[in-house]
């Protein structure tokens, strides 16, 4: 009989269990037992679902109460020394500090750097070593998990970030070479592979991504000898994962690997099955990952059962085990609790438990059931007829994007020109300061939102309220001193979800929660048709932010590149052709901003970098038509608007020339976790338009000061020129408290002022 397994579940519940746990905990209005509590319910939760769907074993070890790198990073205490005290204090204080940043008891610490887990909107914190960094098993976590798992009569698999993607994942503070520190590391791995062993676990997984991305030389040198040292003590099966694409030339690397199991990502990697095949090791189970766990559409069993076949003629039935493509932490839970949904999209749909009910199926195909057979051919006609529904396909989209002309994509005049004349309609002092978008969303704002979405406020009486928290954001910035204010987006629920709620060809789930890091969690928007504009959609709280005051107001609006990677996006059209008509959509409320009577603009694309592929092979052509949405976006405007947008958590260096072409007037980047060593792929490029790195960490409640904010300034001196510097947060402010962003743009405004006088006199 095929075996059904999965790498891994959500975590945060399917209605944010864990998130409200975790903010309760924070803030001190839940204890440490009732977060454990959650964490225990949900996890025996999950495992229940897996089985009831379907799965003949299931993952353990795959939840975290914040981020599964940082849990590892803490297991094998590679824990920076500046946080042990804190440790001290307690467990959980050290844990989160090291996620959220520490200011109390005397203590003072930044969190770890915070970027995307490869080419996901998952963010990860990135584990901070150093040369001689000592390693050592300091936990039971994946132990106690194995333990309790068994103990509820689970078949359980615990599951941890392989050595080698770990390090690789990791960053020296002082630049040496992370995998240097692999045979420090491996010790670590093989005591806890021993200890499940004794446990009595029979399979262990190693996940191991970057087998999808480029490796040299030294890469495969580091995954062999790690797993060939592993296999030679006591250790449980090992099951190595690669997921995230397929493994391209490290196939050559898998008959060298001692493993028992080898799961393959078969939704991105199907055509280099029969390569996968040869190169399987002797006797070596194949993980065949070949429902998509990164995406909510029913798989299509013309393209599915094929493979499986083929692997099933070449292993037999005991080598082959089916599995989604990667962790389904990517994924909502259930898509059965949508009960408003249009009954036929949601028809099409599969949550994480949907997988695993499809993955039984196609076992039950495999084994003969004329029961599986027919419910995956009536799954292949279900498809088919959904591809022909109502707002599917809609002629005036296609035939506008058709006729679009290269000069869509192009400003009236290069960047010097366009300076100027901005420079003259709206006179700014030398490094000017700005804020990205949001500010918080207070528990009152979010009562009334929630009030008027269930009709027990009154669209005047809605009105009024965002009304007022505008007018609080305006009155606020001005007093602070900000020069280019931001309405503060108080009638906006999520950046993409607020846009995609006002275009054809978007739909919308009520617990279909994501999460992106810790406690934070996002609806994906479903992008099932084509894309257009019905009417215009921030032009007028827009306006009435500015008719508030005479400093400009940025209009604010999400970028195309990032609605198409922050959704759920349909299957069955090219990506780019997607991203093609979001951009068109958005060009449209760019240019009735204008028209409107405002003349700063910023398109925000925080998933620019996200959405690059992870082989350089594939980069050139993303980064043509993603380059090219933004451009059509903002290329009707006149010179004199002034073009912003944001991006937060990326590593700028391999793409810079890329950013370069977007031609933004004005970009602003995350900066402050890493000091400004973002900074540093502007040494290399000399970066020809305005730039504000980011001065204050906008994800921890730690209110930076004047001092530091300053100092941050004065490292980006020694790289921009005072011209090019604009100063702003990280990111945008809605998940901070009033009481937090006060005080760190009052101090953020104070340092602009002290040091803008130094630059001045410098640039004079």
């Amino acid at each position: 009989m095929s075996h059904v397994t999965l790498l891994g579940f959500p975590r945060i519940g399917l209605k944010r269990e864990l998130k409200r746990a975790l903010e309760a905990f924070w803030t001190g209005t839940g204890t440490a037992a009732g977060l454990a509590q959650t964490a225990r319910t949900l996890r025996q939760r999950h495992w229940q679902l897996a089985r009831d769907a379907g799965a003949d074993s299931v993952p353990c070890n795959d939840f975290s109460l914040y981020d599964h790198m940082l849990d590892t990073a803490v297991l094998f205490d590679a824990i920076p020394d500046r946080y042990r005290p804190v440790f001290e204090h307690g467990h959980l204080d050290g844990y989160f500090a090291l996620a959220r940043g520490y200011k109390q008891n005397g203590h003072d610490l930044h969190a770890l750097e915070m970027t995307k887990w490869f080419d996901t909107n998952y963010h990860y914190l990135v584990p901070e070593l150093h040369a001689g960094q000592h390693f050592g098993l300091a936990g039971t976590q994946p132990i106690d998990a194995f333990k309790e798992a068994r103990a509820a009569g689970f078949n359980a698999r615990p599951v941890l970030p392989g050595p080698v993607t770990f390090l690789r994942l990791s960053k020296t503070t002082d630049g040496s070479d992370p995998l240097a520190l692999l045979d420090a590391l491996l010790p670590a791995y093989a005591d806890l592979l021993q200890r499940l062993a004794d446990a009595g676990a029979g399979w262990v997984q190693l996940d191991e991504p970057c087998l999808a991305t480029d490796l040299d030389a030294a890469a495969c040198a580091a995954l062999q000898h790690a797993y060939q040292t592993l296999a030679s003590g006591r250790h449980p099966h090992l099951l190595l994962a690669n997921y995230f694409g397929p493994f391209g030339a490290n196939l050559s690397l898998l008959q060298r690997l001692p493993v028992d199991a080898i799961h393959a990502d078969l939704a991105r990697g199907a055509d280099e099955l029969e390569a996968l095949l040869d190169a399987l090791p002797p006797n070596a189970i194949l993980g065949a990952g070949v429902v998509d766990g990164r995406n909510v559409w029913r798989s299509r069993p013309g393209r599915v059962l094929p493979l499986l076949e083929r692997a099933r003629a070449r292993l037999g039935s005991e080598r082959v085990w089916l599995a989604p493509s990667c962790s389904l932490l990517h994924v909502p839970t259930d898509v059965a609790a949508e009960t408003t949904l249009d009954p036929g999209l949601r028809a099409s749909m599969a949550f994480a438990r949907q997988k695993i009910e499809e993955l039984r199926a196609y076992a039950g195909a495999l084994d003969g059931s004329a029961k599986a057979r027919a419910a995956l051919e009536a799954q292949r006609v279900l498809l088919d007829q959904r591809a022909r529904a109502d707002g599917v396909a809609r002629a005036a989209v296609r035939q506008r994007l058709a006729a679009l002309a290269p000069q869509a994509s192009m400003r009236r005049s290069a960047y010097p020109a366009r300076r100027q004349a901005q420079q003259r309609a709206r006179p700014l002092p030398l490094l000017p300061t700005t804020s990205i978008g949001s500010f918080p969303q207070t528990p009152a704002l979010r009562k009334a939102r929630a009030e008027h979405r269930a009709g027990k406020l009154a669209d005047a009486a809605y009105d009024k309220v965002i009304a007022a928290e505008i007018e609080r954001c305006i009155r606020f910035q001005e007093r602070v001193g900000l020069d280019v204010l931001v309405h503060g987006e108080a009638e906006r629920n999520d950046m993409v979800e607020y846009f995609g709620e006002q275009l054809d060809g978007f739909a919308f789930t009520r617990h279909g929660w994501v999460q992106s890091y810790g406690s934070r969690c996002v609806k994906p928007p479903l992008i099932y048709g084509d894309v257009a504009r019905a009417q215009p959609m921030t032009v007028r709280w827009s306006t009435y932010a500015q008719s508030l005051t005479s400093r400009p107001v940025k209009g604010m609006l999400t970028g195309p590149v990032t609605m198409l990677q922050w959704s759920f996006v349909r299957d069955d059209i090219p990506r780019a052709t997607v991203c093609r008509q979001i951009a068109l959509a958005l060009r449209d409320e760019v240019c009735d901003l204008e028209a409107a009577g405002i003349h700063v603009i910023q398109i925000d694309e925080p998933a620019f970098r996200e959405g690059l592929p992870l082989r350089r092979g594939d980069w050139q052509a993303y980064l043509a038509w993603a380059v090219e949405c933004f451009r059509i976006t903002a290329g009707g405007v006149r010179d004199d608007t002034q073009i912003h947008s944001h991006m937060c958590y990326s590593e700028f260096n391999d793409i810079i020339e890329a950013v370069a072409a977007m031609d933004a007037d004005v970009i602003s980047i995350e900066c402050s976790r890493s000091r400004m060593e973002l900074l540093g792929a502007f040494t290399r490029f000399h970066y020809p338009n305005g730039i504000g790195p980011g001065v204050y960490d906008i994800h921890s409640p730690r209110v930076p000061t004047e001092a530091e904010i300053a100092t941050l300034l004065d490292k980006a001196l020694e790289v921009l020129q005072p011209w090019q510097l604009w100063i702003n947060p990280d990111c945008g402010l809605k998940t901070r408290t009033w009481s937090e962003v006060e005080p760190s743009l009052a101090a953020m405004a104070a340092a602009a002022r002290a040091v803008r006088a130094r630059a001045g006199q410098l640039q004079a």
